[in-house]
C-alpha cells in the first residue's frame, strides 16, 4: 500500500501548487488585455514580475481570456444577426400585408373599369375633384412614357390600361395634379 502512495505523490500535478490570482491582479491583467490582447514576451515578463507569478501563468491567463473574449464576440455577433433577422421578417410581414391590400384595391379598380365599360358612361365618375374624363386625358399623356402590354393589345384594351392606372390612383387618393 505504501508503494501506491509513494507513486501517487510522485505524479501529483504541479498545477495544484499554482497560485490563484487575486482580484487586484486580475484587474491589472484585464487592463493590460484591453490595451492589447496579444502578449509580447517583454510584456509577459513585466506583468509576471508586477504580479509575482510565473510568466507561464500570465501567458495561460491571456490565452484563456482570448478564448473567452472570442466566444463573447461570437455571441454578440449572433445576437446582432438574430435581431436583424427578426426585423427583416417583421418588415416582410408588413410588405406582404401591403401587397394584399394593394391587390384588393387593384381588383376594385378593375371592377369599376369593367362596370364603366358595360354602362358606357364616363362623365359621372369623380374622385378627389378629378373627373374620370380628366384622368383619361392624363393617361393618354402617360401612355407615351409607360411601356406596357397595352401597346401590344388590340381594341378597347389599349385605352383601358392607362385609364385603369389613373382610376387606381384616384382610388388610393393620389392627387392627379402630380401626374402632370
Amino acid at each position: 500500500m505504501d508503494f501506491f502512495r509513494s507513486q501517487n505523490q510522485k505524479h501529483t500535478p504541479k498545477h495544484n501548487m499554482k497560485k490563484r490570482l487575486n482580484p487586484d491582479q486580475v484587474k491589472l491583467l484585464e487592463r493590460s488585455f484591453t490595451s492589447s490582447n496579444k502578449l509580447e514576451p517583454e510584456r509577459k515578463l513585466q506583468l509576471a514580475n508586477q504580479l509575482g507569478v510565473p510568466p507561464r501563468q500570465v501567458a495561460i491567463w491571456y490565452q484563456n481570456k482570448r478564448a473567452r473574449w472570442k466566444t463573447q464576440s461570437l455571441e454578440l455577433d449572433y445576437n446582432v444577426l438574430q435581431q436583424k433577422l427578426e426585423n427583416a421578417l417583421f418588415e416582410k410581414r408588413l410588405l406582404e400585408k401591403d401587397v394584399e391590400r394593394l391587390k384588393g384595391e387593384l381588383e376594385k379598380a378593375q371592377e369599376m373599369v369593367i362596370a364603366l365599360k358595360q354602362t358606357g358612361g364616363t362623365d359621372q365618375v369623380c374622385c378627389n375633384s378629378v373627373s374620370f374624363e380628366e384622368a383619361a386625358t392624363r393617361s393618354s399623356s402617360l401612355k407615351e412614357g409607360v411601356n406596357c402590354s397595352a401597346e401590344n393589345s388590340k381594341g378597347e384594351d389599349q385605352e383601358v390600361f392607362p385609364v385603369l392606372e389613373d382610376l387606381y390612383a384616384c382610388l388610393i387618393g393620389v392627387d392627379g395634379s402630380s401626374w402632370d
